[in-house]
């Protein structure tokens, strides 16, 4: 990748655990040969000091007016890679002196400690300075003051930050990522007022992107942050979709069913998903993710991450340890649990004392000041309570201390007691262990707090909501051996020094670089897109075309997948995408072309969908053929053993009764059970046991194959794919047609399962110079070869019979399916020999269009994303004059 130091030399692993493993071994060896005047972990008041290192920024990149040439210059020039750090808030705050001159004040906080020290990324620092600058002086003013210090600003105005930030942010997703639920009074007011706060949100996450996109240079690393900034990573896509993009989140992310309430649900989780890489805090968090994402949008989540379509958006736990005194701190349950030891430990009254430091946060929010004033009372009632006129047993701050003045404060502690309610990772927890040098005090940690994950096993954990539970571990504390406390320190102080914010930094962009050639390798799997005008192009040059399309998700009409609007009932019902009647029908009366429609659908789903039009129907995979006119035919053989149907027909009842929302399809040649709407998790789960149930069982001797889909689960007779099925059908075409002409043209377009792709592949070994094995490959080939005067016969084999079948009524089906537990069982007919298809084709390379459509895993040559695509396709075939 250009810009990527780390991918282009031709030693580097292929594999993506080496080249993580490889990665670390380069940063630690960096690390070991950096100077010994390097910050260290908690020297964070040095940020933006190191003019040498920081330098000011060119006022001409900012402001985006670089060429090209210039660009490239500077990119073959650079030995450090860009890091574009994304976050509400610049790491400093801007004061205005003058109209124009500013004053900047660093602000201290974890993801500024956490960037220090990572010496091989050139950052940059994007996020808005918290002050309101109208005027264009003054904004011009602050830019250069801002670029002194390697940091660009974003200018919001009033309206924006006042629905943006203190309105969709703090009262909408931070509640709720926090699991305090969405704001309850006054509810009619505030379903009113999301919209146009979620419109703010956006408006201020695109005005972020096109901040970023003026800077931005090819091989940039963007990191964004947190939950303000949820739908940046789809607006930056949307400017380069080849733009690396990281996206991590400081809080919790809570489980789907608390997500699930978000009225704007889909649309943030989509947003996420464009990000190439989503970190969290915790495993915990990343698998509460991968769930919503599954169960919310429907996608596949695997061990990697989250993958739609064949893209891969990679989620990943790397640790930080990121603190705020809030509402979720629990400070009131620990000054209660405190007085709760006071109470049932007299002896300790006047030898214990807890300093709790509040530092003031949205001093305006009326739920805050509230809160302070609850805490204010409940530390008067207990020191009025064991207090003397020498001593008080707690010491409340409402304020901070400097860095200097905690690091003593941590020295002297003999137990640190953090009671979060629910939290992302909490600094204090890792500044208390990595400041106690000789000491080892004690770490009371609540289980709900981030930290516990990584400091659990040193620390003391506990539920602060049970206060006697809290008062307890106080005075075990308090009372621990020394060895005990030793032992406990020293796992944690192992832990703090080796997992640094640093370390997490490095890890995370390592991470991204890495994804980014995943998705590298990936993308050489997927076939491109169709070429629409070089199909429609050939289409028209061609004599004698041959159209084979599949119909589930390529002739269907979308079906909104979490079944709103009775979306369950239509897909178990599909029907043709009203767009295609007209396009289809023009196709079909077309005497150049013949139209097969090739489905796993049974053969009444077809009558009543193609009954209308000339064309052929192939049902079951291929078993059941008809042209609309006549009669149906099966291909099935006359020995074959059906007897496995209805012990399977019983394991998929009682699977259906016992997983909500699924259901399953009897067919004649085959059943499927599909778990698309149910709970996808427990789907999977029940899919599993299905499968042991059955080759346990009713189909270990049985000549079947089971084809597992993305959510469904298939028995059907063995050897039955489209791919076998096609040299059939074509030979009962020609025998029907006559064909005086081969033929030259081939567009063959399905959303077919992987067992049935063969029918892509179908038509690729008759082409010269071609391997079986990869044909999308050499797909390139295909268009410089030339015409074939002869064509080989096809593979060998024996002649196939078919029997005739009349279409059914409807009421003669019903009958049937009863009669027969919905399995047609096939009655002998007058039979007739099939002439082998494939010896009929004249097909050149460029006249062969094999297209899957929303599968990006695929052996077909090419790709559709969706049936609305289709549908424009067969719009411009149909628009092609016809033959006389």
């Amino acid at each position: 990748m250009p810009g990527n130091k780390y991918n282009s030399s031709p030693l580097t692993p292929r594999t993506r655990l080496e080249r993580l493993l490889r990665e670390r071994e380069l940063r630690k060896n960096r690390s070991f040969l950096q100077n010994e005047g390097e910050p260290d972990f908690f020297a964070s008041e040095s940020f933006l000091n190191a003019s040498e290192s920081w330098g000011p920024i060119d006022e001409e990149e900012f402001a985006g007016t670089r060429s090209s040439t210039d660009n490239g210059e500077r990119l073959e020039g650079r030995c450090k890679q860009r890091l574009l750090v994304v976050a509400n808030r610049l790491p400093v705050s801007a004061v205005r002196r003058g109209e124009d001159s500013w004053q900047l004040e660093i602000s201290v906080g974890g993801l500024v400690s956490a960037l220090l020290g990572v010496r091989e990324f050139e950052a940059r620092w994007i996020g808005w300075a918290g002050v309101n600058v109208p005027d264009e002086i003054g904004q011009k003013a602050l830019t250069k003051a801002l670029a002194e210090k390697r940091c660009i600003p974003v200018f919001l105005d009033e309206e924006t930050v006042h629905q943006y930030y203190n309105g969709y942010c703090n009262n909408m997703l931070w509640p709720l990522f926090h699991y305090l639920g969405l704001p309850q009074e006054d509810r009619l007011a505030t379903t009113r007022s999301f919209q146009s706060q979620f419109d703010a949100y956006k408006r201020a996450n695109q005005m972020f992107a096109k901040v970023v996109n003026n800077i931005y240079e090819e091989g940039d690393v963007v990191w964004c942050h947190d939950y303000h900034l949820m739908f940046l990573p789809q607006c930056l896509k949307e400017y380069n979709n080849n733009m690396k993009v990281g996206w991590f989140l400081h809080t919790p992310f809570p489980s789907s069913e608390i997500h699930r309430t978000l009225p704007s649900r889909t649309e943030l989780l989509r947003s996420v998903l464009a990000a190439d890489l989503v970190g969290f805090h915790t495993y915990d968090y990343a698998r509460h993710f991968v769930s919503a994402c599954t169960r919310i949008l429907g996608l596949e989540g695997t061990p990697e991450g989250v993958e739609d379509q064949g893209r891969l958006t990679r989620v990943a736990a790397v640790m930080l340890g990121v603190d705020r005194l809030d509402m979720i701190k629990g400070i009131p349950q620990k000054i209660l649990a405190f007085e709760k030891f006071l109470e049932e430990n007299p002896s300790w009254r006047d030898k214990v004392v807890l300093i709790q430091i509040a530092v003031p946060t949205r001093t305006d929010v009326p739920e805050y000041q509230k809160l302070t004033s609850q805490v204010h009372e409940i530390v008067g009632r207990i020191n009025g309570r064991y207090g003397t006129l020498t001593t008080v047993p707690i010491h409340h701050l409402d304020r901070s201390l400097d860095f200097h003045a905690l690091c003593a404060l941590y020295a002297i502690t003999d137990v640190a007691l953090v009671t979060s309610l629910r939290d992302g990772m909490n600094l204090v927890s890792y500044e208390f262990v990595a400041c106690q040098g000789s000491k080892k005090g004690v770490l009371i940690l609540s289980e709900f707090a981030g930290a516990a994950q990584s400091l659990g096993a040193g620390a003391i954990l506990v539920n602060p909501w049970n206060i006697t539970e809290v008062a307890s571990s106080i005075g075990y504390a308090l009372n621990m051996p020394a060895d005990e406390r030793e032992k406990r320190h020293l796992h944690n102080f192992m832990h703090v020094t080796t997992h640094t914010s640093q370390e997490w930094a490095a890890t995370f962009v390592s991470e991204l670089n890495d994804t980014i050639v995943e998705a590298q390798i990936r993308t050489r799997q997927v076939p491109p897109s169709l070429p629409i005008k070089g199909a429609v192009d050939s289409y028209l040059q061609s004599n004698n075309r041959l159209l084979i399309l599949g119909f589930n998700a390529t002739l269907t009409a979308p079906v909104d997948f979490l079944g709103r609007r009775g979306g369950q009932i239509r897909e178990m019902e599909p029907k043709l995408h009203p767009d295609l009647k007209e396009p289809l029908k023009r196709l079909c009366d077309d005497p150049m072309t013949t139209v097969v429609v090739l489905s796993g659908s049974d053969r009444n789903v077809l009558d009543d969908n193609f009954g209308e039009y000339n064309m052929w129907l192939a049902a079951e995979n291929g078993m059941f053929l008809r042209l609309t006119t006549g009669e149906w035919m099966t291909t099935m053989p006359e020995n074959l053993n059906m007897d496995w149907v209805d012990s399977v027909k019983h394991v998929f009842e009682y699977f259906t009764e016992r997983t909500p929302r699924s259901h399953f399809e009897v067919r004649e040649t085959s059943l499927v059970w599909n778990y698309k709407y149910a709970d996808l998790e427990f789907g999977r789960l029940q899919a599993r046991d299905i499968l042991q149930h059955l080759w346990s069982g009713p189909i270990s001797n049985a000549s079947v194959d089971v084809v597992q889909g993305g959510r469904s689960v298939e028995v059907r007779a063995v050897g039955v794919t489209k791919g076998a099925a096609i040299d059939r059908i074509l030979g009962e075409i020609v025998r029907h047609k006559g064909l005086k002409t081969p033929i030259d043209y081939v567009l063959c377009i399905g959303h077919f399962l992987q067992k049935d792709e063969d029918i892509y592949t179908f038509f690729e070994p008759e082409l010269p110079f071609e391997s079986p094995a990869g044909p999308r490959a050499n797909a390139a080939d295909h268009l410089r070869r030339s015409s074939i005067s002869q064509i080989p016969q096809a593979k060998s084999g024996p002649k196939v019979r078919f029997r005739k079948q009349r279409s059914l009524s409807s009421i003669e089906r019903k009958v049937s399916n009863y009669l027969t537990g919905g399995i047609w069982r096939p009655a002998m007919r007058d039979r007739m020999t099939l002439n082998e298809g494939s010896s009929v084709l004249d097909l050149r390379g460029e006249n062969y269009f094999s297209c899957t459509v929303s599968r990006k895993r695929s052996n077909a040559r090419y790709f559709l994303g969706s049936s609305g695509d289709v549908v424009t396709l067969l719009n411009e075939l149909a628009e092609c004059p016809q033959s006389n």
